[in-house]
C-alpha cells in the first residue's frame, strides 16, 4: 500500500496508483455535465444508491435493470487498481474456454477511463467511485457533473467494510475485527481516512451539482429520500412508481436480486466462499462485532468523539 496526497489530506491506495493508474484514470478523459457520479466511503450504501439513481434516470425501467448487471450499467471507476495481475491470471486460467466469464474478468480489470471512453455516445454515463473529492478527475467539478455523496455512521461502515475485506479476493483480509478496527481507525485501508473523506464532501455541499445523502435517512425514510433525489436529478415519479421503487429497493428483495447482489463476481471466483454476501444485512446499528466487546466499543466511541468534538 502507498499514501496519495492531492490536497491537505492523505489517502491509502495500492502502490501502483501513485505512478500510473491515477493519472491515467483522471487525466485522459473528460467528464461532462450529463455524467452522474455516486461517491462514498466504501460500504455506505453505495450499491443501494446506484440502483436508485439509475432507475430514477431511466423512468423506472425495472426490466432493463434486471437484464444487465449494475457493474455494467454503473461502472466502478477505480476498481481495476485493486485487481492484482496474479489474481487476474488465476481467474483467467480457472475459466479458460468460458468466453462469457473471461469477458467479465477483462471488463472489471480494465481501467475505468477505457470503459467510459468506449461508452455509447447516445447513453448517459453513470459512474461509481470511492475517491474523495480531492481525487476526482478535475473535469468532474469543472464541468459540474452531478455527484451524489452518501455518508453513513462510521461504526456501521467499519463493520460492513470488515466483512467486505474478507469477502473480496482482491482485498484478502484474514484477521479478526479487533485488528481490522486498528487499521480502519488509522486510515490504513483503501480510500481512508474516513473523516478526511467526509469532510471533503461537506466542503462542497453548497454547490448546486452536489447532493449529500445520509444512509440512515434512506433506512428510516426511503420515500422521502427518493423524492429528494428525484428533484435533484430533475426526474418525475408517480405515487405508483414510488411504491414500486421502494419495494424494489427493500433489502429482502435487493439481497435476492442477481443484477445487484454481486452474483456475477461470485460466479468467476472474485468473492470468497464462506464469507458474508456482497449485499449483507442493510439497516443500521447491527454491529455484533462490537456488542460483546466493551473495551473495543469504548475505543470506537472515543475515536468518534475525538474526530467530531471540534466539529460540533
Amino acid at each position: 500500500m502507498n499514501r496519495l496526497r492531492q490536497s491537505k489530506n492523505m489517502y491509502t491506495f495500492p502502490y501502483e496508483i501513485v505512478d500510473v493508474d491515477y493519472k491515467i484514470n483522471t487525466e485522459l478523459l473528460q467528464y461532462f455535465k450529463d455524467d452522474i457520479w455516486v461517491a462514498t466511503v466504501p460500504r455506505s450504501g453505495t450499491t443501494w444508491t446506484q440502483e436508485l439513481v439509475w432507475l430514477l434516470a431511466h423512468d423506472l425501467d425495472f426490466d432493463a435493470a434486471k437484464q444487465e448487471s449494475l457493474t455494467e450499467r454503473f461502472p466502478f471507476f477505480e476498481f481495476s487498481l485493486f485487481v492484482h495481475p496474479e489474481v487476474k491470471a488465476e481467474l483467467l486460467a480457472k475459466h479458460f474456454g468460458d468466453n462469457k466469464k473471461l469477458e467479465f474478468i477483462e471488463h472489471f480489470s480494465r481501467s475505468g477511463y477505457k470503459t467510459l471512453d468506449e461508452w455509447p455516445c447516445n447513453k448517459r454515463r453513470f459512474i461509481k467511485t470511492h475517491f474523495p473529492f480531492s481525487l476526482l478527475p478535475p473535469s468532474v467539478m469543472q464541468n459540474k457533473c452531478k455527484v451524489i455523496y452518501v455518508l453513513r455512521n462510521p461504526k456501521d461502515v467499519a463493520v460492513s467494510y470488515y466483512h467486505l475485506n474478507r469477502l473480496y479476493r482482491t482485498q484478502g483480509y484474514t484477521g479478526d475485527f479487533h485488528r481490522y478496527w486498528d487499521y480502519f481507525s488509522r486510515g490504513l485501508n483503501p480510500w481512508l481516512p474516513y473523516y478526511s473523506h467526509i469532510s471533503e464532501a461537506f466542503e462542497h455541499r453548497h454547490l448546486p451539482n452536489i447532493l449529500i445523502l445520509n444512509y440512515e435517512d434512506m433506512v428510516s425514510n426511503l420515500r422521502g429520500v427518493v423524492l429528494k433525489l428525484a428533484a435533484f436529478l430533475n426526474c418525475t415519479i408517480s405515487a405508483e412508481g414510488l411504491k414500486n421503487l421502494t419495494q424494489h429497493l427493500d433489502i429482502k428483495n435487493f439481497r435476492e436480486n442477481p443484477s445487484v447482489n454481486g452474483s456475477e463476481m461470485a460466479d468467476v471466483g472474485l468473492l470468497l466462499k464462506g464469507e458474508a454476501g456482497f449485499v449483507r444485512k442493510g439497516g443500521n446499528g447491527k454491529r455484533e462485532e462490537l456488542m460483546n466487546d466493551t473495551a473495543l466499543k469504548n475505543c470506537v466511541d472515543q475515536w468518534i468523539h475525538e474526530n467530531t468534538y471540534d466539529k460540533n
